[in-house]
């Protein structure tokens, strides 16, 4: 494991990343978050964009897998059927679907004014993650204007942490939130890039692992023996959720992109997740390699990667989701919000983390 600073997480497997580290380093793929900070309202939102393009006329394909449907998402069904995106993505908690898939609506309807009329309706597609521990998620704190913010903020500078739909999110009773990460490759002699964006709000302390280590188990161990553990035992039951986004700028059809989604899970597997009875666990893949036009008779796809040749996407997406997963930990910041409920951040609750990692580097 190589450790190098308190802000570094490790760095899983022995892939590359980009030069950003983030999902952004996917050709023209780019993030905004909108943050609510105000008392109990710990929330926001967080808005991905395919392409700067508009994504209604020139959608890109895409997959999702379900790996444990506790969610109230909104969109899934078409992708599943149609197989492409037609609508930036969008995650917030979880009373929030409906203003941001609203927003989508109108937002669609003013680029393409045809939309539930001369043509087909519009198909939102909004991520959730029940942020209630810190956030007042009663106070329905999202509107159509934090979509608006975050979808103008989108570039490439993507930050992490407590910012965005992240901001009320924990993940193994400490601060979660928003995590990225990349990998690059070489399929058949070209080099490709795989990316990842999580909303980890899932696990309980006990269960963390990072790299293969026990981490949570040894910090559960402390907190038992200095009598302040603030986060639960083993037996206390997983109710969290994790948004896992993969991009990638390989040539992949939406068959494909359904098995590179799936990779999400072990990934997600490797930080000690056991996809627990009240955790939903969404992957969504999609692919920057060419568009599919909403209007057109006949379609031409570039060449394809063949199926003999998708495990370097599939090793990338699983180094690259468990990154990401470490990343939101790593980068998170300690949270207090409704009812004076507080989450530290790794970094406050482990001031000796690298010391900690040390025998295990």
């Amino acid at each position: 494991m190589n450790v190098t600073a308190l802000h570094d997480a490790p760095h899983i497997g022995v892939l590359p990343r980009g030069p950003l580290g983030t999902i952004a380093d996917v050709d023209g793929v780019s993030v905004g978050h909108c943050t609510l900070d105000d008392g109990a309202r710990q929330t926001g939102v967080t808005v991905i964009r395919p392409h700067a393009g508009d994504p209604f006329l020139d959608k890109v394909p895409a997959a999702v897998s379900v790996i444990n449907g506790f969610g109230k998402s909104i969109g899934l069904v078409q992708v599943d059927e149609l197989g492409t995106l037609e609508t930036p993505i969008a995650m917030t908690n979880t009373f929030g679907v409906g203003a941001l898939a609203q927003a989508q609506i109108r937002a669609a309807i003013r680029a393409n004014p045809q939309i539930g009329r001369e043509w087909s309706t519009v198909n939102p597609l909004v991520f959730e993650c029940n942020d209630g521990y810190l956030n007042d998620i009663q106070a329905m704190a999202i509107g159509e204007q934090h979509f608006s913010d975050a979808y103008a903020a989108a570039n490439a500078n993507v930050a992490s942490g407590s910012v965005g739909a992240g901001r009320g999110m924990s993940c193994f009773d400490l601060k979660g939130g928003i995590g990225n990460a990349s990998r690059v490759i070489e399929v058949a002699g070209r080099s490709y890039t795989v990316g990842a964006l999580v909303l980890a709000n899932f696990g309980r302390l006990p269960m963390l692992t990072v790299d293969g280590t026990p981490l949570g188990r040894l910090l559960a161990e402390r907190a038992k023996a200095a009598t302040t553990a603030q986060a639960g035992t083993a037996a206390t039951p997983e109710q969290g959720s994790i948004i896992m986004i993969v991009a990638t700028d390989a040539p992949l059809d939406a068959r494909q992109l359904k098995r590179l989604s799936l990779r999400a899970a072990a990934g997600l597997a490797r930080t000690g997740a056991v996809y627990g009875h009240g955790s939903g666990d969404i992957a969504l893949a999609f692919s920057t390699a060419y568009t599919v036009p909403h209007q057109a008779d006949f379609i031409t796809l570039p060449p394809l990667l063949a199926d003999e040749r998708l495990d370097p996407l599939f090793r990338a997406c699983a180094d690259s989701v468990e990154q990401a997963i470490l990343d939101a930990l790593w980068s998170a910041q300690s949270v207090t919000g409704r009812d004076g409920h507080r989450r530290l951040s790794l970094r406050d609750s482990v001031p000796d983390l690298v010391h900690l990692l040390e025998p295990i580097r």
